[in-house]
């Protein structure tokens, strides 16, 4: 099976933060797992470049849309390298190729019938002489009363709802009441696909929650969706409209499938021929909070262009800081690249996934717990696992493990499994807590078996047999970890002479010789911390 994998397209008008870091980091470990396996699979992502956020931000910057996108494109690709990514390709929605396959996907529907055009009144500031998108307004929920909230969903009760139910509107803009205005849209007919959404929707969420939140939205009446958008805009022409705009949450989504294109293209690949094959697979990986839309527009999207592919759109919650929702202004806020200034990146890579589950709640960034989990799992149960037994080998051995030492690995085998299992469904703190509990063993061993006193009292025969054993248990962990912690695991690997190394070789006697030991990764230290969330 080949898995063409997605994480939610990062939105260019700002830097990555470590909430964006939790979803790659999460979509990667999983595409590096599956490329363990007898299956293959290529991580997918693009700037999402257009809508009134962008114009805006580009105009109080006084530079043009194309520079801003052009500077934070560059700025998210690297913070993905810097994080160990395996990115296939990172491309953007401005491009050529999503120009195309949205305009295509759009007058699939509209010769379909799926879209049609009506009058609707919106809210329009007059200060700044523009309609307000739904990020651009707030106002009371009309469902829970909730204060505060957007013009197209209300963060606290998950409604949906059009930005004129909302109750005492304020543009965000001017911070003045809008007015209503007329004007002529074009509508996606949502609700006639509902049937179609209520058989296949289950079938690519697996998660109970997600189940039970769509059964909700699919009980009822679905709204049609608005896909257009008034000038002044920032994205593509409707096809035939000179002043009318696609909805950028019409052509983001599309940005997958136009990264694969892109993709297809360097590499003199049908990009038609490998969507249509039976062995490939859609899997997307996202935020609680745009469920609605890769979970109900997004597949009836696919339908009206006949892509088949959508296998599944796994969900994860939001990450918290100390506690709290992120903020810059109350202080509470780590950028992705501010991070890489206190820490290891496989450090942060470890930690997020310690926590990471099916679950959709949300999950908590703490330092000292940070600094805890990292001093006890990474370095006081797994690393020392080497640095205790490994130089035994140099020294008694002529550097070479002794053959035949893996009644350890082999005892550990089924667990092996359990943990290969756990990281496929994407159960990621279960396949670490499993993995720390067999360093805990092996360390455990070593204490109780001494080979420093047996090598003290002759036995150096018993003292290599001892470490070999744990250094077999090592190599097996190192490779049970490489998915989650890729620069560490390499370093390892180079420590044991080993590459390339596979789900295949747990538990396998391959190791010749062994370097010597040398500390690069270190214990992290409360003072280093000073000023992360400054």
């Amino acid at each position: 099976m080949k898995y063409l994998v997605t994480s939610a397209l990062p939105y260019a008008n700002a830097p990555l933060h470590l909430g964006h870091v939790l979803e790659i980091v999460q979509t990667d470990v999983w595409v590096r797992h599956k490329n363990l396996t007898e299956d293959e699979a290529l991580y997918f992502c693009a700037s999402d470049t257009h809508g009134t956020p962008i114009m805006l931000k580009a105009k109080e910057m006084n530079i043009s849309p194309e520079d801003l996108i052009g500077e934070l494109h560059h700025q998210h690709h690297e913070t993905f390298r810097n994080f160990n990514v395996n990115l296939t390709n990172f491309h953007s929605t401005h491009s050529e190729e999503n120009k195309e396959l949205t305009s295509e996907i759009f007058n699939k529907a509209l010769k379909k019938k799926y879209i049609y055009k009506k009058q609707i009144s919106q809210l329009y500031d007059e200060k700044e002489q523009i309609f307000l998108a739904d990020r651009f307004v707030k106002g009371v929920c009309p469902a829970c009363g909730a204060d505060d909230q957007y013009g197209d969903a209300c963060e606290k009760c998950g409604s949906t709802y059009d930005a004129l139910e909302l109750k005492n509107p304020i543009s965000v803009l001017s911070d003045t009441t809008p007015t209503i205005k007329e004007s002529e849209h074009y509508f996606f007919k949502l609700n006639e696909l509902n049937d179609y959404l209520k058989k296949n929707v289950q079938k690519i969420s697996k998660q109970k929650p997600i189940k039970a939140k769509l059964d909700e939205w699919l009980n009822e009446d679905l709204r049609d969706w608005d896909v257009s958008r008034d000038e002044p805009y920032f994205g593509f022409n409707i096809p035939g409209e000179k002043t009318k705009y696609i909805y950028v949450w019409m052509d983001a989504p599309v940005g997958y499938l136009a990264s694969i294109k892109n993709w297809t293209i360097q590499n003199n690949l049908n990009y038609e021929d490998l969507l249509k094959k039976d062995d490939i697979k859609l899997v997307h990986f996202i935020g609680k909070d745009i469920v609605y839309f890769h979970l109900l527009f997004w597949p009836a999207m696919l339908k009206t262009a006949e892509i088949e592919s959508l296998d599944e759109v796994f969900v994860h919650g939001f990450l918290t800081i100390e506690g709290n929702k992120m903020s810059k202004s109350k202080g509470n806020f780590i950028l992705a690249e501010k991070a890489l200034a206190y820490a290891n990146p496989d450090y942060y890579r470890y930690y997020l996934c310690s926590k990471l589950n099916t679950d959709i709640s949300d999950i908590d960034f703490s330092v000292d717990d940070f600094i805890q989990k990292i001093n006890s799992d990474l370095i006081g149960k797994f690393i020392n696992i080497g640095s205790r037994t490994q130089n035994f080998l140099l020294k008694l051995n002529n550097s070479k493990v002794a053959p035949g030492n893996i009644k350890k690995s082999q005892e550990y085998s089924s667990t092996y499994k359990e943990i290969i299992n756990f990281i496929d469904k994407k159960e990621y703190s279960k396949a670490l807590k499993n993995i720390m509990s067999i360093a805990d063993k092996m360390n455990a061993y070593v204490s109780n078996e001494e080979p420093w006193n047996k090598a003290k009292q002759g036995d150096e025969e018993r003292c290599i047999e001892i470490c070999s054993e744990a250094i077999n248990v090592f190599k097996d962990l190192s490779i049970l970890l490489q998915s989650f912690i890729p620069s560490i695991s390499k370093n390892v690997f180079l420590l044991l002479n080993a590459s390339d190394l596979s789900y295949e070789d747990l538990g396998a006697d391959i190791l010749n010789d062994v370097q010597k030991f040398e500390p690069f990764i270190t214990r992290l230290e409360k003072n280093d911390f000073d000023g992360i969330l400054d």
